[in-house]
């Protein structure tokens, strides 16, 4: 494992957690025990007497209205408390968008179980309650629902032909053009002009979307399996008509989320049927229910073009398609941001357009954009590398940008060509034969690629945290994140050890609760650095009302904060280590168990000043049986440029994560959709496939550790890079094995026979 590098760090505060040594050390994760001993508590655990259990019936039509709806026979049914349909539901006005509110609002706008229209195949038609899950899900069986249909958009094809550029793709235009490049392609001397697709994805994390609710008077309490606890509230207060401060949600334990854990109509309906019956009420959605009601990743068709010098420079980079939307969501695929940012060219032209369709709304799921357009972007270099017969690291060597080439901000750190250098000594690049179909071992075709993984940085504004110093030395920090199974509450005690001087195993990270300091969503990789500047910003004031209380009798009399330094479980004078008071002196002289300080992370001002970006090689060995067309991922490798990486430990599993979500991207994972009735045909894990154990080879992981000197700590998020390129490195290790170039996903064997 590469030691991470912390030469040439600046920080970007005036504390330096390089001077401790939490940082950079390899800790077990600390909910691994509760996990293990099974007392981790999830949303859909949560015990509360008199609880009622909730069962959803699903539209069966794409477009349409409720003709007739026949719940005597469910409401009649043993255990059942209450069947609440568009009939006899609450009134609740229909949730914000994302974006509506910054970082805040849910993937739907559409109001939820309100009258009787049908937008899409599974809309949720009835709700309902009964003493038993058992008995819920058998009086659910028993509601008999008839529709009055009408014409659905359900055809990509034909939604393609009319398709619309959106109002802005995740608040950037949906067209940006440097030059001319389509005259620039046709007047170059080797060009590559291809289509790729990429299909439906659904999420299939661990755990099923669940909440338990309850009121108590007009107060809300929500137990849910959310990665965006206070935007969550704030949607919900709108809904519901109430003040944010009477809503509190906890979610301490999550069970996966990838960017689907938000706001859906489940909370929301089992809120309304609380309301009804006064009585808690726990919601778990199905499997299938999951792939019904919450929305994934969409359907894109890209083209990519690349006009290029025999040298392999780039006179022109196009990169243009269009994703699948409804009119009712704000979500595109944003696959073009890549290739704003990742390869110098003469001119550009990057469009995004999307075609409507009555589906679920999909949302974010793990580097949403970024993930499908790096397969076509890198996919389209290797086709130009074989044309150029240049190797495909050394042509992205040779169009490696100086700057930013779309923006022209400066890069705030980048060092992809050294990551390619480790990475590809590391696998034996040099070994790989460029002739597609030159290796074989008995009826196995043998294949290496390569791709680059890309991701931006994002520091979220509105976090805030809050420090609880005792006078035993024990520290707490507090703030309403959200710990989904990536090792949040881990790095963060890391974190704040480092910027208080003390021991990681004499500091708590609590989250997951509403009534902590608002936080910000996990999600854009962004809480990493979200939570680290907060947890920076505490500390300075933690360290003004120390020096407050510590008085004329302590060595440190007279210093101002910025001459002081956290260390050693005290404070001590930067320059002169002999003035230096512990924590516990400090209050058992004021007389104080413990101080307390609270205070929000700067703004995030460092993202317009500098382009900045997490990177990485993918390299991948793949072997395809010439007779079945069976493909197996042999071996794998991620090289990655990610800034400081505070623990290597639940980083490798970031980052192998990601490769393996991105062997399923490229191998075998497909929601399939149906055109004629807009019904998913695989709401199942049973027939939607993730990868298996037999599916997943040997993952090594390296980085290149240096940290970005323009983000707090030195570090980036890497929650999402891992799955970037994953799928064109496979498939370009396919092409080389076989000579058969895949430009649809998934590549299933049928493709290669």
């Amino acid at each position: 494992m590469t030691a991470p590098d912390t030469v040439g760090y600046t920080p970007v505060t005036t504390l330096d957690p390089t001077k401790h040594g939490s940082i950079g050390n390899a800790l077990p994760r600390v909910d691994g025990p509760r996990k293990v001993r099974g007392e981790a508590r999830f949303a859909a655990e949560v015990p509360l007497d008199n609880m009622l259990y909730a069962a959803l019936v699903y539209s069966t039509i794409a477009r349409g209205r409720i003709a007739t709806l026949d719940t005597s026979t469910a409401e009649a049914a043993p255990g059942v408390a209450l069947v609440m349909t568009h009939r006899n539901a609450p009134a609740m006005a229909p949730p914000a968008l994302f974006f509506t509110e910054p970082l805040a609002g849910g993937a739907s706008s559409l109001p939820v179980m309100q009258d009787a229209a049908i937008h899409w195949n599974g809309e949720p038609v009835a709700l309902v309650l009964a003493e038993t899950q058992d008995q819920a899900d058998h009086a659910a069986s028993l509601i008999d629902v008839t529709y009055e249909t009408e014409p659905a958009s359900l055809s990509f094809d034909q939604a393609a032909a009319h398709a619309r550029h959106p109002d802005n793709v995740m608040g950037e235009p949906p067209l940006l053009e440097i030059g001319d490049a389509e005259a620039a392609l046709a007047a170059a001397t080797h060009k590559v002009d291809r289509i790729y697709e990429t299909p439906r994805h659904s999420h299939a994390a661990i755990e099923p979307h669940a909440a338990t609710v309850m009121w108590d008077g007009d107060k809300l309490i929500v137990h849910d399996a959310t990665q965006m606890l206070n935007a969550t509230r704030w949607t919900l207060a709108g809904i519901f008509g109430l003040r944010e401060d009477q809503i509190r949600i906890h979610s301490p334990f999550v069970g996966g989320g990838f960017g689907s854990k938000g706001l859906w109509s489940h909370q929301i309906l089992a809120i309304a049927a609380a309301k009804l019956v006064a009585r808690p009420v726990r919601i778990g959605l199905t499997r299938g229910g999951v792939f019904r009601i919450t929305g994934g990743r969409t359907t894109t068709r890209q083209r990519v073009a690349l006009g290029a010098r025999p040298d392999g420079t780039l006179a022109a980079l196009i990169h243009t398609g269009t994703v699948a939307m409804t009119t009712h969501n704000n979500c595109p695929e944003q696959f073009t941001f890549p290739a704003k940012h990742l390869y110098a060219a003469d001119s550009f032209r990057l469009e995004q357009r999307v075609a409507d369709i009555d589906m679920v709304a999909n949302t974010f799921m793990r580097a949403p954009g970024e993930s499908v357009g790096t397969f076509a972007l890198e996919s389209a270099l290797d086709e130009l590398a074989e044309a150029l017969s240049i190797d495909p690291i050394e042509l992205r060597r040779r169009i490696e940008p100086e700057k930013d080439p779309t923006s022209g901000l400066a890069f705030s750190s980048r060092h992809l060509v050294e990551a390619y250098a480790k990475g590809a000594e590391r696998f034996g690049w040099a070994s790989r034969n460029p002739v597609p179909r030159s290796r074989r071992e008995g009826e196995w075709l043998i294949g290496m690629g390569v791709a680059t993984a890309t991701y931006p940085y994002y520091r979220m504004p509105g976090g805030a945290a809050r420090i609880t110093l005792t006078k035993d030395g024990h520290a707490r920090v507090e703030m309403a994140s959200h710990e989904m199974g990536m090792g949040t509450a881990t790095a963060q005690a890391q974190v704040a050890a480092d910027c208080l001087g003390v021991a990681p195993e004499h500091v708590t990270f609590e989250y997951g609760d509403t009534a902590m300091p608002s936080g910000t969503l996990a999600g854009g990789s962004s809480q990493t650095a979200s939570i680290a500047a907060a947890v920076a910003a505490a500390t300075r004031e933690l360290v003004a009302q120390l020096l407050q209380l510590a008085g004329n009798a302590s060595p440190l009399a007279g210093l101002q904060p910025d001459q002081v330094e956290p260390r050693d479980a005290g404070l001590g004078h930067r320059e002169q280590p002999a003035r230096f008071e512990s924590y516990a002196s400090i209050l058992a002289r004021a007389g104080r168990e413990q101080v307390s300080a609270q205070a929000d992370a700067p703004m995030p001002t460092e993202m317009g000043e500098h382009s900045m970006h997490s990177y990485g090689a993918q390299f991948c060995e793949v072997r395809v049986n010439a007779i079945t067309g069976e493909t197996r991922v042999s071996r794998f490798l991620g090289s990655f440029d990610t800034g400081r990486i505070l623990n290597p430990l639940t980083a490798t599993s970031q980052f192998r994560g990601g490769i393996i979500m991105g062997i399923g991207l490229a191998l075998t994972e497909e929601t399939q959709f149906d055109e004629r009735s807009g019904r998913i045909m695989n709401p199942s894990l049973a027939e939607y496939h993730v990868p298996a154990h037999l599916d997943v080879p040997h993952i090594d992981i390296i980085w290149t550790g240096r940290p970005d000197p323009h983000a707090p700590l030195g570090a980036h998020g890497i929650g999402e890079i891992g799955i970037t390129g994953v799928a064109a490195a496979v498939a370009n290790a396919i092409h080389n094995a076989t000579g058969r170039r895949i430009r649809d996903l998934p590549i299933t064997l049928d493709k290669l026979l």
